[in-house]
């Protein structure tokens, strides 16, 4: 749905919850539309990133969200698909190879 999606990918809450658990404060924007990133993430008063959640390497930005990343002048805005990628972005090591 362009400007208002308002579904989550499947590995969501996977990656809320481990970001959670690894100390991290997590604000869901899915429902922001218009491009905006899944999720704004916090960790230890000094890093904030956007993340957009996708399931697989298949998964593509929207149109909407190209623009976003495109006009973006923030700190980090990633692209995730797994917890342990997520971990990676906050700078949280996970023994995972």
């Amino acid at each position: 749905m362009r400007g208002g999606r308002q579904r989550t990918d499947a590995n969501q809450a996977e990656i809320v919850a481990a970001l959670r658990a690894a100390g991290c404060s997590v604000w869901l924007t899915y429902q922001l539309g218009h491009g905006a990133p899944d999720l704004v993430v916090g960790r230890a008063g000094a890093r904030t990133v956007l993340m957009e959640v996708k399931a697989t390497e298949d998964d593509l930005l929207t149109e909407d969200e190209e623009r976003f990343f495109a006009a973006w002048r923030g700190g980090p805005l990633v692209v995730v698909r797994t917890a342990e990628e997520a971990l990676w972005a906050m700078g949280i090591e996970t023994g995972e190879d």
